[in-house]
């Protein structure tokens, strides 16, 4: 027997639609992306009873006004280029089936039962569990930092984690952590090369940085969050890859910007705009200049799957001697200090007596990032297709050796998208043609909205081609 009415969970919702031919709904639906009704596995796009040459589509409660001078006038009229617009009022009610099992129980039972479901979870449980949280609210901050509340146990949120291989420190309070991504960095990072250039742009923690400096990358590692950037540099030393991560704490854009300057420049930044003040060293020493553009595996081959992971490689034992990257074809058969290469892993020397400990070199590990990285990591994906503007024109081509890096852009599609339309975004923001896009579908995050990451080879369109002064013949 219930002992409570299901009606009384109904929500009625009052909002505008655009009634419009059926045929120019996907057109119109991607001019007013993020003025669409956002509901979980509620379809912003519906029939139209009055007609079945028509739809509706859905818009936004913040779209208050029939007139929609909500919307920037500038989308307004981009739509009324494609159709004209009718806008008719919509009524939808949200019932008992709806709503999650948590809403309904927060709403039927007494105040205070989350404090005793938590306690019973901490005393049967402690001391492998020392803190019970609930999560409030939703993520609205710059540093996209979750609030929680502490419902028993210390109020103390730094804790760590494991994954593939690698420990995580990190507070709760201050950074933001997923561990639902774990697959999602272990196979991005399988992609990669030990003696590989990585940028990480949003680089957190370093959940990308730290298994690619594991696996014998350079990276550098930059974020916004100061906090995020503390603890990147206590989980590089934690992960005794201190020499091969280099964080930044600089706004995305300048990340790039900065790495990308010339050595010949004079205007490089101050010291003070970095973590880790070695950065800006002229003396570059761990990877050979040379490329090797034609040793290069495909990104689209590697796409393809080639089984390894992080449990095939094994973390990098670096000796004093600088790394020097070779072809694969060409490695010599004895055993070089530092273990010998299988493949794309690097494997450590089993050495009578040896406990195969890390031998740290006498100095940071650095390129010369203005002539070459390989991959850019942009993991950000409510935001990060906005950050492509970062490449119009901010790599030299006088200075570039080798082949063009992969970008690997992190994003959501919902349901009133699609793949062709994330990427005609991602053209029109890079401002060049995206030849052979990758995508992969990283997981669902909500019934109409999926995480994805789209990987290409950035254009040759990008790169910035100096014309000579006519005077001196040098690029101006």
């Amino acid at each position: 027997m219930n002992s409570f009415e299901e009606s009384q969970f109904d929500v009625k919702f009052d909002i505008w639609a655009l009634q419009i031919p059926r045929e120019f709904c996907f057109a119109v639906s991607r001019k007013l992306n993020g003025y669409l009704l956002d509901k979980a596995r509620v379809k912003p796009i519906v029939e139209d009873p009055s007609s079945e040459k028509n739809r509706l589509i859905l818009l936004s409660e913040k779209v208050q006004n029939p007139d929609l001078s909500d919307i920037p006038g500038d989308i307004i009229k981009e739509v009324q280029k494609t159709i004209p617009i009718e806008v008719i009022p919509y009524s939808i009610t949200l019932g008992y089936s709806y709503w999650s099992a948590d809403h309904v129980l927060k709403q039927i039972l007494p105040q205070g039962v989350e404090d005793a479901i938590a306690k019973v979870i901490y005393d049967k449980n402690y001391p492998r569990i020392q803190t019970i949280v609930n999560k409030v609210g939703t993520i609205t901050n710059e540093f996209r930092v979750p609030k929680f509340e502490v419902l028993a146990g210390k109020s103390d949120l730094v804790t760590e984690v494991k994954q593939y291989g690698a420990l995580f420190k990190l507070d709760y309070s201050l950074v933001y952590w997923n561990s639902r991504l774990e697959h999602e960095h272990k196979r991005l990072v399988s992609l990669f090369k030990p003696g590989e250039t990585i940028c990480d742009m949003f680089a957190g923690i370093g959940p990308f940085a730290i298994p690619a400096a594991q696996k014998g990358c350079i990276v550098y590692a930059n974020d916004l969050n100061p906090d995020s950037v503390k603890f990147l540099k206590i989980n590089a030393k934690l992960n005794k890859v201190e020499d091969r991560v280099h964080p930044y704490n600089l706004d995305a854009r300048k990340f790039i910007a900065q790495v990308t300057v010339p050595d010949d420049e004079s205007n490089l930044p101050s010291v003070g705009d970095f973590e880790d003040a070695t950065v800006l060293s002229k003396t570059r020493v761990g990877i050979e200049d040379s490329r090797l553009a034609d040793q290069r595996q495909p990104m689209n081959d590697a796409y393809a799957g080639n089984g390894m992971g992080l449990e095939d490689v094994a973390v990098y034992d670096a000796s004093v001697t600088p790394v020097v990257k070779r072809p694969l074809d060409s490695r010599e058969e004895e055993p070089s200090p530092a273990g010998s290469v299988d493949g794309d892993a690097l494997k450590p020397s089993r050495k009578k007596g040896s406990s195969n400990k890390r031998i740290r070199p006498s100095e940071p590990l650095h390129t010369r990032t203005w002539e070459h990285f390989d991959h850019v990591i942009m993991n950000l994906p409510a935001s990060a297709l906005q950050f492509l503007d970062a490449f119009r024109g901010i790599i030299h081509k006088r200075c570039w050796k080798g082949t063009h890096p992969w970008i690997h852009c992190y994003c959501f599609i919902r349901a009133s998208e699609s793949e062709e339309s994330i990427l005609a975004d991602a053209e029109r923001t890079l401002g060049a043609t995206i030849i052979e896009p990758t995508f992969h579908r990283v997981r669902d995050v909500a019934p109409n909205k999926a995480m994805f990451c789209l990987s290409f080879e950035l254009p040759e369109a990008c790169f910035l081609e100096e014309e000579p002064d006519v005077a001196d013949g040098k690029p101006r």
